[in-house]
């Protein structure tokens, strides 16, 4: 016989599984690819949560610190990010610069912006359509940034815990 609380932990690596492949898959303005995409677990869902309690503390932002608890109360946290790496279009202006040779290095393309959004919104379908509880959480990203947990061209970033209880860890908050 087996037991779903048995089975929960490879439920949630399927499903976070799944939304990697979702948010890879996910449209791409121009048709290039800028995300990086990884998920974490275990020991390492304690490492993001320390970092997050440290920026809670740093900055006096609280939702920091109530994140942390939503990480620890996970099995996985998918990660999402994407470089800022100018379209090259000689007409865009989204960005608030008259085209990609004008915009300054460290502001984000928003091209990429916009991938990565819609591959945040496809890797959160594939949770929902298996019925995996899920929050995107920039708060998760901050961390994963100053930890270095993404190679040195991802500039923005996502992260997006999962859960598998009767009662979402992320709904009351």
């Amino acid at each position: 016989m087996l037991y779903e609380t048995e089975t929960r932990l490879r439920f949630l690596e399927n499903v976070g599984i799944a939304m990697m492949g979702a948010a890879r898959t996910a449209p791409k303005g121009k048709g290039r690819d800028t995300l990086e995409i990884s998920m974490l677990s275990g020991k390492e869902l304690e490492g993001v949560a320390a970092e997050m309690k440290k920026i809670a503390a740093e900055k006096n932002m609280p939702g920091f610190e109530r994140d942390a608890g939503n990480v620890l109360a996970s099995s996985f946290v998918v990660l999402i990010g994407t470089a800022i790496k100018p379209a090259g279009l000689a007409q865009c202006s989204m960005c608030g610069f008259a085209n990609c040779g004008e915009k300054p290095a460290q502001v984000p393309c928003q091209i990429n912006t916009a991938d990565l959004g819609i591959a945040i919104g496809s890797a959160v379908a594939a949770a929902a359509d298996n019925r995996a509880d899920c929050r995107v959480m920039y708060t998760i990203g901050q961390a994963a940034l100053r930890m270095k947990l993404f190679g040195p061209s991802i500039a923005v970033a996502f992260g997006i815990p999962l859960s598998c209880t009767s009662k979402s860890p992320f709904f009351d908050r």
